[in-house]
């Protein structure tokens, strides 16, 4: 008889869009007890349009999360495929992504309860984890921003919106959510209470990061959790950041979650070796910092899954 199996590590990732999808790629290489924790924001393409005509949460995020959980085998892979495809042309389905009907037509059929609605994607699929919403109700994001108008590049505006604000060219300073004190989805805090390792990033840092700190029962389950909580930054700066540091993304979750502590801060090593603040920023959080080779190879700004989950193995020491 051989060593007792230990078990997989419970895992909730925090996100939105290619970041989570890319976190998931890689989590679940070394972990099927996951659970993806999505933000709802979003109100941009398909899910803008379905948002705004049907209202109720906006699906794209959660679509993708879904896709990156699927199984690698061929029926996987063929599901993933086809949640991912959109209707061609400028009719009224062009540009809507099979999955995001997929799930607002089940949420229609079930009465309206998200969870449900996911978990039964989720069965279909094969997912190997679980994708929840961070709120139970659809929310917006604002932030104020210097150098909006070119004519006053020291004068601080609002821009409200999600997609108005990945698109905006000025500097962000702080975001927060209206509604101002959303309800957090309860199966996702009972989630972050029995997790045993949480990851936030990496991701568009304010539109898809900082949001889950910005729910008040959701922020306070990651503060109180017995999990270890480890934040994974990004390989460069993102449109939103704007050439900010290493160490001014750690800043930047500072400020907007001031009683934050992590244990694990993992960067890349190109992003983290011209930084010579970025060590006493995470020590300043209670974390430790580890840097590894964690950038695709292609020099974009993606993570490389198989490095990525390697990183986490070592981390999680699974």
């Amino acid at each position: 008889m051989g060593p007792p199996r230990i078990p997989l590590p419970r895992v909730v990732a925090f996100g939105g869009g290619h970041g989570l999808a890319a976190n998931l790629t890689a989590l679940r290489r070394i972990t099927d007890r996951l659970t993806a924790i999505v933000t709802v924001a979003d109100d941009g393409g398909s899910s803008g349009r379905l948002r705004a005509e049907l209202g109720g949460l906006p699906p794209g995020d959660l679509r993708m999360a879904l896709a990156a959980l699927c199984g690698d085998d061929e029926s996987g892979r063929t599901w993933a495929d086809v949640l991912q495809y959109r209707f061609p042309g400028n009719g009224s389905l062009g540009g809507h992504a099979i999955g995001n009907l997929l799930i607002v037509g089940l949420w229609e059929r079930l009465g309206g309860d998200p969870v449900a609605g996911l978990d039964m994607v989720a069965k279909l699929l094969g997912a190997r984890g679980r994708v929840l919403p961070m709120s139970a109700v659809p929310l917006e994001i604002e932030a104020e921003v210097v150098g909006l108008d070119p004519r006053a590049p020291d004068e601080i505006a609002v821009v409200r919106g999600q997609h108005r604000l990945a698109m905006t060219t000025a500097q962000v300073r702080t975001v927060r959510l209206l509604p101002t004190d959303p309800p957090a989805s309860r199966q996702a805090v009972r989630a972050v209470h029995d997790a045993e390792y949480v990851v936030l990033g990496p991701g568009s840092w304010f539109t898809s990061v900082i949001p889950h700190l910005l729910v008040p029962d959701l922020a306070s389950a990651i503060l109180k959790t017995r999990a270890r909580r480890v934040l994974a930054l990004n390989v460069r700066p993102d449109d939103e950041t704007k050439g900010a540091s290493a160490a001014r993304h750690l800043e930047l979750l500072a400020e907007h979650a001031p009683e934050l502590r992590l244990d694990v801060v993992l960067a890349d090593a190109r992003f983290a070796r011209d930084d010579p603040h970025l060590e006493s920023y995470a020590t300043s959080l209670g974390a430790e910092l580890v840097i590894a080779d964690v950038a695709a190879r292609d020099g974009s700004a993606r993570h490389d899954p198989f490095r990525l989950a390697s990183a986490y193995a070592e981390i999680m020491g699974v």
